[in-house]
């Protein structure tokens, strides 16, 4: 069993996700209950680094619930996927005398996690990033609110799309999954949507559907296209080119990264914070936080980083089925 926590370290790791904020307050706010210090790491690993690193207590995360982004900051470190950056890191926690510390973010923010703990730093990962990319868990903070933001932007660009009788290609984040792409496809009522985990590249499927929806009297044609597969407007001159249609690119980019956390992200993130503290305390380390079948568990990292995640089938036939 691992040593007795005295102080807990939280830092936000890799892109910013709403939610994190309240995965951040949950994390002071439990730690404090139960008779931990509680120190705020800025700026991801490269704050670590750098010991950018200020005294939280429960009055410091007032407020932030209900904001987006993370009040702590984020940043990619290169120096920490070196050993030497990850040895000063452990030795730098020591030096503030952080005997836990909670990782908010994404899987290379874990596999950072992952170090320190081999390093003696006790560990717990929280998922945090809009991709919902992580594989032991069925949640990840932020994809909720970045859904929601994307559904309702794509609703905005229908309507102008149905006045000007246009096709429409809507590129949604996601990195190299397609999960925000598939839900907003199915949320929107889209006729195509492009996944990177199954997407063949043969543009005449989508031009053969185009023309078949404006022959039946569709005056509009909705392509969802995922992150992963990019190059929305390069694709639209070439489907406008074929078609005779007026095609438009829309890239909605980092506006899904903002915005207030819907209540599910509220929640969902303070529970997940409010688990990794517990785990610390009861001795736990190297873990992550994971919501699985409707409980939330927590997996070994090196498990969690092992598994692979693939798109549920029965979405895919469903989003098929309803795009027409």
């Amino acid at each position: 069993m691992s040593k007795e926590i005295k102080t807990i370290g939280v830092l936000t790791s890799g892109g910013d996700a709403p939610g994190m904020n309240a995965a951040v307050r949950a994390v002071v706010r439990t730690a404090v209950t139960a008779g931990c210090k509680v120190k705020g790491i800025q700026k991801g690993y490269a704050g670590l680094l750098e010991e950018e690193i200020i005294d939280l207590g429960a009055g410091s995360v007032s407020d932030i619930l209900n904001r987006g982004g993370t009040f702590l900051y984020t940043a990619r470190c290169e120096e920490f996927r070196t050993e030497a950056g990850q040895k000063k890191g452990a030795e730098i926690c020591r030096k503030h005398g952080i005997d836990g510390i909670v990782v908010i973010g994404g899987d290379g923010s874990f596999r950072g996690a992952q170090k320190l703990a081999s390093f003696g730093i006790n560990t717990i990962g929280v998922p945090g990033t809009i991709d919902l990319d992580i594989s032991c868990t069925d949640y990840t903070i932020g994809f909720d609110t970045a859904v929601n933001t994307a559904m309702e932007a794509i609703d905005k660009v229908r309507d102008t799309s149905t006045s000007h009788e246009r096709c429409s290609i809507i590129e949604v984040m996601g990195r190299n999954a397609g999960y925000i792409a598939l839900w907003c496809g199915i949320a929107n009522g889209a006729e195509d949507i492009l996944l990177p985990e199954n997407y063949n590249y043969d543009e005449q499927i989508l031009v053969d559907h185009i023309i078949k929806s404006r022959k039946i009297g569709k005056t509009h044609h909705i392509i969802i296209n995922a992150e992963g597969i990019g190059h929305s407007t390069s694709m639209a001159r070439r489907i406008e080119a074929a078609t005779g249609i007026e095609t438009r690119a829309t890239i909605l980019g980092h506006l899904q990264r903002g915005g207030n956390p819907t209540a599910k992200d509220r929640v969902y993130a303070s529970i997940m914070g409010a688990y990794a503290v517990n785990a610390l305390v009861s001795g736990k380390s190297n873990r992550v936080v994971a919501y699985k079948h409707g409980e939330f568990v927590d997996y070994d990292i090196d498990e969690a980083l092992d598994m692979k995640k693939e798109l549920d089938p029965f979405q895919l036939t469903v989003s098929r089925i309803l795009a027409r």
